[in-house]
């Protein structure tokens, strides 16, 4: 027998059970609605006064709210919360100002179209954007390999790279644009940074001091391989695959014993291959290369290989005014066939600066450029370093855009070459024409900031003057060869001769002899 005590209990748990399953049923509904009130069994009133649930609490609050006027926020309200929580963020961001200290970039994508071998390293990745892609791990294996000999030449322990690199994480980290950097934690960013820094050093060194000075073999797999150095080579000069100067001369200045050279020169020595002319600089015009110049500092390989193109002072500066750059006022001259029948003749400039662009009386002189597979790579990655960096010149854009100009066909290209000014070793000069077509598609810059405005000026003026097309005309069609000179000679005389005849015929008739 169960005591009537046990019963009563059984029976109020019951009770309660079922009561705040009600509740819980009726609480959508209480929630939408703010004149409905909370039923409850009359029996049970004074035992839920006692004890109420929170359920029930939640729903009393409700409508509570919703009685004074309070009620849950709408999604309107939601939406200007979200806006202004946007607005703070990017008011932080204006304030730290983090692009102020960028150097490495993303391609911007209106020059990524159809150049993806041009912008994406093919064999060696260096920095955050390309780390860890798959087809570029099997060089991971050989950085390692080149790390521990160094370690093992230097004596040196791992220790002494990585708490050194550490000090200076974040500034390597303000380097590059995006999250990206973000993305690897602080022991993997600093791995990556001395693996990658030391790797490119190796290079630099076995190149700059040879073989045995560093004790590898003549039958190492990097540098034995020539097709191998040079992919690396055109890997090193892409926007997207660099590191910090100072990373890369930290780690160097690591390393004991006197240094034959700085980071600057060995990176030139290593990447003199791409040079886009057949004439190496001489040590006294890199001296006068703006990779000198003490009012600036180097940021990066790409940035020390474009210096060195340059002098020390600019051309022309960029203009600081306010304007902005217009498509329809950049440079544009005609290309060499139209020149050509305008009379303007070309000739080959002899100096090892391709960019030093010269006209004077009719004559156009062009530097000699050197075309070859690793050509699109190298201007397409600065002209993206022109248009990404501030406060950055634009002469490598400049000169690419007045060689676009020219070259409208593969008959420019052909008379180019015909004057030596473009020596290629692409497979015809269609290929040339459509490189430079296409390299400048998209790309805009203030007329007013080219160092080649004034020239371009220049033969605008010289091709507009109609006396120039038609001496050009008559020295084209009369005076292109020898029997074209005697036929004009020919046809003079006989036209003297035949107005002769006609003034003796007319002066006979009217003056007849007495």
């Amino acid at each position: 027998m169960v005591s009537p005590l046990y019963q009563k209990l059984l029976s109020g748990c019951l009770i309660t059970v079922k009561l705040r399953q009600n509740v819980e049923s009726r609480i959508p509904k209480t929630s939408t609605s703010t004149n409905r009130s909370i039923e409850l069994p009359q029996q049970h009133v004074h035992q839920q006064q006692q004890q109420p649930s929170e359920p029930l609490q939640v729903v009393i609050q409700n409508d509570c709210d919703q009685k004074s006027g309070e009620g849950p926020k709408s999604p309107e309200s939601e939406w200007m919360i979200n806006i202004k929580d946007k607005l703070v963020q990017a008011g932080h961001v204006n304030a730290a100002r983090p692009w102020a200290k960028h150097c490495i970039y993303r391609v911007p994508h209106y020059l990524r179209e159809g150049a993806d071998k041009a912008i994406v390293p093919q064999i060696v990745s260096l920095g955050p954007y390309h780390h860890g892609k798959r087809h570029l791990r099997q060089m991971d294996c050989h950085k390692w390999r080149l790390l521990r000999r160094m370690l093992k030449r230097t004596k040196q322990c791992i220790e002494l790279y990585l708490d050194s690199i550490k000090k200076v994480e974040e500034k390597a980290r303000a380097c590059y644009e995006g999250p990206v950097a973000m993305g690897l934690s602080s022991n993997e960013f600093v791995e990556m940074m001395v693996l990658d820094g030391c790797f490119v050093l190796e290079l630099f060194r076995v190149v700059g001091e040879g073989f045995k000075q560093l004790g590898y073999p003549r039958d190492d797999p990097i540098f034995a391989m020539g097709g191998t150095m040079h992919s690396i080579q055109r890997d090193m000069i892409m926007l997207e695959n660099q590191l910090p100067l100072f990373i890369l001369d930290r780690l160097l200045g690591l390393q004991p014993g006197p240094k034959q050279s700085g980071v600057v020169e060995l990176a030139l020595k290593f990447l003199d291959p791409l040079m886009p002319t057949d004439e190496p600089l001489t040590e006294r015009d890199r001296k006068k290369s703006s990779i000198y110049d003490p009012l600036s500092k180097n940021l990066h390989c790409l940035d020390v290989f474009r210096r060195s193109l340059l002098p020390t002072r600019p051309t022309k500066k960029c203009s600081q005014s306010n304007r902005f750059a217009d498509k329809r006022r950049q440079q544009v001259i005609h290309c060499v066939m139209e020149l050509r029948e305008a009379g303007i003749k070309f000739k080959k400039r002899k100096t090892d600066m391709f960019w030093d662009v010269k006209f004077k009386n009719g004559i156009l002189e062009i530097p000699r450029l050197l075309i070859h597979d690793g050509t699109k790579s190298l201007f397409l990655n600065l002209i993206a370093f022109e248009q990404c960096q501030l406060g950055c010149s634009n002469e490598i854009t400049s000169y690419v855009i007045f060689m676009d100009n020219l070259i409208n066909s593969p008959q420019d290209v052909g008379y180019l070459h015909y004057c030596g000014i473009i020596e290629h070793w692409l497979g015809s000069d269609d290929e040339v024409a459509d490189l430079f077509n296409h390299f400048c598609q998209e790309v805009v810059f203030d007329i007013n900031d080219s160092y080649l405005s004034p020239l371009s000026a220049d033969v605008n003026r010289y091709f507009n003057h109609r006396w120039n097309g038609w001496r050009a005309s008559l020295k084209h069609n009369y005076f292109s060869n020898p029997w074209a000179i005697i036929s004009f000679i020919a046809a003079v005389v006989l036209l003297l001769l035949t107005l002769a005849q006609t003034f003796y015929g007319v002066y006979g008739y009217y003056r007849p002899p007495n």
